[in-house]
C-alpha cells in the first residue's frame, strides 16, 4: 500500500562540520504491501480540493530486511524530505519523478554527460531535415505500465500541455517551437520558430520532458485543478520500474518485467531500487560507508580516504583529484528586488568579501578549484567559450579590503556600533538570511563561510536551513534574501541555458508566483534579449564565444548572483560491497550519472 505524506516545513540548527557522521539505522527495505500502485493510478484525481493535499499515511513504516539484498540496489542523495507527490509536473515531486531519473517516467532521449550527446530512450533518433524542422522517430513497441500503447499522440499531448499551462517547467519549449505534429505511426515533426531559433533548448526539452499517458492525464485535466497541484502517489509511467512503496523513511521501486524496452535494452539487474531518506549528508554517508547504500549522489568529504586508508570497496569516476567531472556552478541567488540588495555596489562589495579558496578547500573538500566570477565553466566542453581576460578584469575575487573600499568610498556607508554598515539613506546592510536545504552539508558549510566573510566586512548575513521542499518552493516564489540553489549544469543547451537562468526575465512572474529561472527577479539591461536570442541561434563556435562573452559581461557587471564553487553534475560514487561492475574513467561504458543516460548502469552491474 502506498504511503503519501505531507511536506514538512521545519527550520533546523545549522550543521557546519561536513565530516561528522551521526549514527543512522541501517537502510530499511519496503514491505510487499505496495502491490497495486498501477491500479490506483488509473483513477484520475477527480476532486480538486483533495487533489491539492497529500493523503495521510495509511500503513506502518516498512520493516527492514524484507527484500533480498542481492536483488536490491540502494541509492542515495536525491530525496531529502517526506515524498508528497510523484507528479512530474509538480514543483517539488519526489524521487524518481524529481530531476531526470528515468526509472518510472521516461523522456524521449537521455543526455550523456560523458559525450554531450542525446542517447536514445523512448525515441530512437532525431534529425534536422532543415534549419527549422526536426523529425523524431519513436522506438517500436513503446508501452505504458498499465499495458496501453505509448504513441506519438502521448508525446504531442505531453508537450502540448505546456502551451496552456504556463506554470510547467518546460513551457519555454513553445517560445521556440511553433508546431509539433504526429506525422506517422512512429514519427513526430517539430517546426522551430524561425524568428527565435534555439536548437540547444529544444534538444534540452526533448531530453528532460517526461512523457505522460494521455489516457490518464486527460481525465485529470477535467478535475479543474492545476496540473502542477495534482497529487499523484501511484504513478503510471513507461519506465523499467514501478513505484512499490513510499514513506517518510524511503521510496522503493520494483522492476516491471513487462517493460517495453526489454527487447532493446534488456532487463535491469536489480529487481528493487530503494532510496532511503536521510536527514543529512552525514547520515547518508555513514550508510554509504557501511555498504548499506550502493550508489550515491551525496557530497562525501575526503572520499579518497575510504579506499586509500580504510580499504573500502568505494569508487568515483576518477581515482585522483578532482575525482568527479565538473559540471555545474552552485549559485547564491540574490533577491535584487529587496531594499539594499537592489544596490549593485552592495552586491559588488559582498562579492569581494567571500573567501572562495576556503570554500573550495573545506566545503568542497578539494573537489573544486576556487570559483571565478563567470557563468561559463572554465574546464571541460565549455572551456572554449570561457573568457579568462574578461573575467579577471571585470570580475571579483576574495579581497575584503576592496569590499570595504566599495562600502566606504563608493557608497559612503558608515559602520554602526554593532559593526554593520549603514548606507547614507539609513539602509542597514542586513540582517539578511541566506537559505539552502538542511542536510546539504557542503552547501551549508559554504554558506556559513559566506556569513562569516560578510560579517567580517560589516554586512549582516545569517544562515537558515529549511527542508529541501520548503527551500525549493521559497526560491521559485522569490521568498528569500539570498539562496544557494542550482542553475543549469552541463546540458545540451549549456552555457546558454545557465546564462538565461540568471539574466533573462522573460516569462518570469513577479514574486509570489513560481518561476523556473531568474529566481532573484533581476531586470536585465536593454539589449539583453536580443543577445540571448542571437547566442541561442548561433551555430559557429567563434560567434558563440563572442556572444556568450557579451552575455557573461552582463552577469559580471550586474551580479544577480554569486557562484560559490564548481561541482560535478552529480557526485557519482559507488560501493561494491554488494553490487559490482560500475563504470569509471578507466572503463567508461556508461556515463558517471545517476539520471538520464546513467540508467544504463542498471543493465550491466551484477551482484557479487
Amino acid at each position: 500500500m502506498l504511503v503519501g505524506l505531507v511536506v514538512v516545513s521545519a527550520c533546523t540548527t545549522p550543521t557546519t562540520a561536513p565530516t561528522t557522521a551521526p549514527t543512522q539505522p541501517p537502510a530499511a527495505a519496503p514491505t510487499k504491501a505496495a502491490a497495486e500502485p498501477t491500479k490506483a493510478a488509473a483513477a484520475p484525481t477527480s476532486a480538486p480540493a483533495a487533489a491539492t493535499k497529500a493523503p495521510a499515511p495509511t500503513s506502518a513504516p516498512v520493516a527492514p530486511g524484507q527484500l533480498p539484498r542481492n536483488e536490491t540496489l540502494y541509492i542515495g542523495g536525491f530525496q531529502w524530505g517526506p515524498p508528497a507527490t510523484f507528479n512530474p509536473l509538480a514543483g517539488v515531486p519526489a524521487w524518481p519523478s524529481t530531476g531526470i531519473h528515468e526509472q518510472i517516467y521516461e523522456t524521449l532521449f537521455a543526455f550523456n554527460v560523458a559525450t554531450g550527446n542525446l542517447d536514445p530512450l523512448l525515441a530512437k533518433e532525431y534529425k534536422f531535415t532543415d534549419a527549422t524542422t526536426v523529425v523524431i522517430t519513436l522506438q517500436n513497441g513503446t508501452q505504458w505500465q498499465d499495458g496501453k500503447p505509448l504513441t506519438t499522440d502521448d508525446v504531442v499531448y505531453t508537450f502540448g500541455l505546456a502551451k496552456t499551462n504556463k506554470d510547467l517547467v518546460y513551457s519555454d519549449f513553445w517560445r521556440y517551437v511553433t508546431e509539433m505534429t504526429s506525422t506517422g505511426d512512429r514519427t513526430i515533426q517539430l517546426k522551430l520558430d524561425p524568428k527565435v531559433i534555439n536548437p540547444g533548448i529544444v534538444k534540452q526539452r526533448l531530453a528532460t520532458t517526461r512523457i505522460l499517458p494521455k489516457h490518464i492525464w486527460t481525465e485529470r485535466e477535467k478535475s479543474g485543478t492545476a496540473l502542477s497541484q495534482i497529487v499523484d502517489n501511484a504513478p503510471v509511467g513507461s519506465g523499467p520500474y514501478k513505484l512499490q512503496v513510499a514513506s517518510a523513511e524511503r521510496v522503493a521501486l520494483v522492476r516491471d518485467d513487462n517493460y517495453w524496452g526489454k527487447s532493446i535494452y534488456g532487463a535491469p539487474a536489480p529487481k528493487y531500487i530503494v532510496h532511503p531518506i536521510f536527514k543529512s549528508n552525514d547520515d547518508g554517508n555513514l550508510a554509504f560507508q557501511r555498504g548499506e547504500v550502493d550508489i550515491s549522489q551525496q557530497f562525501t568529504p575526503q572520499i579518497w580516504l575510504m579506499w586509500e586508508q580504510k580499504k573500502q570497496p568505494v569508487g568515483t569516476w576518477f581515482k585522483q583529484e578532482p575525482y568527479y567531472i565538473p559540471g555545474s556552478i552552485p549559485m547564491m541567488h540574490i533577491n535584487t528586488s529587496k531594499k539594499g540588495l537592489d544596490n549593485l555596489k552592495v552586491r559588488r562589495a559582498l562579492a569581494y568579501s567571500i573567501n572562495y579558496p576556503l570554500i573550495a578547500q573545506t566545503a568542497m573538500s578539494r573537489y573544486s578549484a576556487p570559483v571565478q566570477s563567470s557563468l561559463i565553466l572554465p574546464t571541460g566542453g565549455e572551456a572554449k567559450y570561457f573568457n579568462a581576460e574578461q573575467t579577471k578584469s571585470l570580475g571579483w575575487e576574495y579581497n575584503p579590503a576592496k569590499a570595504k573600499e566599495i562600502l566606504e568610498k563608493e557608497l559612503s556607508a558608515k559602520k554602526g556600533a554593532d559593526g554593520i554598515y549603514v548606507l547614507p539613506d539609513g539602509t542597514r546592510l542586513g540582517p539578511w538570511k541566506v537559505i539552502t536545504p538542511y542536510g546539504w552539508t557542503d552547501w551549508m558549510t559554504a554558506l556559513s563561510l559566506v556569513s562569516q566573510s560578510a560579517k567580517e566586512i560589516g554586512i549582516d548575513i545569517n544562515t537558515e536551513f529549511p527542508e529541501q521542499p520548503v527551500v525549493t518552493s521559497r526560491v521559485r516564489n522569490g521568498d528569500f534574501d539570498f539562496a544557494l540553489f542550482g542553475i543549469t549544469g552541463a546540458t545540451p543547451a549549456a552555457p546558454w541555458q545557465r546564462i538565461r537562468d540568471m539574466i533573462d526575465d522573460r516569462d518570469v512572474p513577479d514574486r509570489g508566483t513560481q518561476a523556473f529561472w531568474n529566481f532573484g527577479r533581476f531586470k536585465p539591461p536593454a539589449g539583453t534579449y536580443e543577445l540571448l536570442d542571437k547566442a541561442a541561434a548561433a551555430t559557429d563556435e567563434a560567434t558563440q564565444k563572442q556572444l556568450f562573452g557579451q552575455l557573461d559581461k552582463i552577469f559580471i557587471e550586474n551580479i544577480p548572483g554569486i557562484g560559490l564553487m564548481y561541482r560535478p553534475l552529480e557526485f557519482y560514487e559507488f560501493n561494491e560491497t554488494v553490487w559490482t561492475g560500475f563504470p569509471t574513467s578507466d572503463n567508461p561504458w556508461a556515463p558517471p550519472m545517476h539520471q538520464q543516460a546513467g540508467i544504463k548502469i542498471l543493465y550491466k552491474i551484477k551482484p557479487k
